[in-house]
């Protein structure tokens, strides 16, 4: 491993491997905190650590959540580096009135009704609830900074349950990570992944695109869709439903289509989507005039940097060789090949 690079290359190889460290200890503290206790802090919690008021909700979340981390940030150099460079940054406070004034949330009722084994239903935020906001962000030195967002009141959002388990939500995290596919599509679109609709509405109201078919397998999901949401649609003419496998559908009925784009949302998170990812990046070629955007793919795409980590700085002739196969653009690109195979054919041809 590194036996050819020069001693400067070496020593960021080893910075490197300590950043892939410091991002999965932050990683870790975090999915602790928010899969046990993302309500620890509250609105008296707040108002007790800031009877002044001269504070910033922001510091004084910082101050809280890297305590109940298990941070010290006093007196551990590595407590206060992650601090510095993960939750200092990650912390946001965000307003509720730029997720109410949302189109999907001003224009359609979600009623409270069940459906056999599923729920439609509001949930909700309590004020100071932790949760993520958005896709992470990854920095020039690999750093990846997952976007921590809290409100100082309550939030409600539709959500489906099936068999009492939350199915999906169209919660802050996903109006942000769709926005960037919405705001990109236009014309002939095919999206895979119905829920509740979210990106189908918003794509259905831009003037520039013409149609939307929709690949969704589940029948139950698509006849509540149907009955409950589809008929507020403003354009609902636009919208046609295909019930089917998804990679039956990209391998075999796709590639007669003309679409000009297609968004992928089949996954709940990164532990359910990755293979479902490298899969469908595997079968691009059959529309190969077809744009493809993929769901949180900022974070599929960091799990398939790390998973191929160890393999690029053993077969890399140089650092400049390490962060491009580690860079978005070379992972996109090597998850349409069949194999990780030489790794100088790879690099060579962009």
């Amino acid at each position: 491993m590194c036996q050819n690079f020069s001693v400067d290359d070496i020593e960021k190889v080893k910075e490197l491997t300590k950043i892939r460290q410091r991002n999965n200890d932050f990683s870790w503290m975090l999915c602790d905190y928010l899969n046990n206790n993302p309500c620890f802090i509250t609105k008296e919690l707040m108002e007790c650590f800031n009877s002044s008021g001269s504070l910033s909700e922001e510091t004084i979340y910082f101050a809280l959540l890297t305590s109940f981390c298990g941070l010290d940030t006093e007196n551990n150099e590595r407590d206060k580096q992650l601090a510095r460079d993960y939750f200092c940054r990650a912390i946001k406070k965000l307003e509720t009135k730029s997720y109410v004034n949302n189109p999907y949330y001003r224009n359609i009722l979600i009623p409270e009704v069940k459906f056999g084994n599923w729920e439609l239903k509001y949930q909700k935020y309590k004020p100071y609830e932790t949760f993520i906001y958005n896709d992470l962000v990854l920095d020039t030195d690999f750093k990846e900074i997952p976007r921590i967002g809290f409100f100082n009141e309550e939030l409600r959002f539709p959500a489906i349950m099936e068999n009492d388990h939350e199915w999906m939500a169209i919660k802050p995290n996903e109006i942000e990570t769709m926005q960037p596919a919405i705001d990109i599509v236009e014309g002939e679109v095919v999206t895979f992944g119905l829920g509740l609709g979210y990106f189908v509405y918003m794509a259905s109201i831009k003037k520039r695109v013409q149609h939307i078919t929709v690949v969704e397998r589940n029948n139950e999901v698509i006849q509540l869709f149907k009955r409950y949401i589809l008929p507020q649609f403003q354009e609902k003419e636009k919208v046609e439903i295909i019930s089917v496998d998804a990679y039956e559908y990209t391998e075999k009925q796709m590639p007669d289509k003309k679409f000009d784009y297609a968004f992928v949302d089949l996954w709940h998170d990164v532990s359910d989507g990755f293979d479902i990812y490298i899969k469908i990046k595997k079968m691009e070629h059959f529309s190969p005039k077809t744009k493809f955007l993929y769901w949180i793919e900022d974070s599929l795409l960091s799990c398939f940097r790390w998973k191929i980590f160890d393999w690029v700085i053993k077969n890399a002739h140089s650092y400049a060789e390490i962060e491009k196969c580690l860079s978005n653009s070379f992972l996109q690109k090597l998850a349409t090949t069949k194999n990780i195979c030489d790794l100088n054919k790879l690099t060579d041809h962009d």
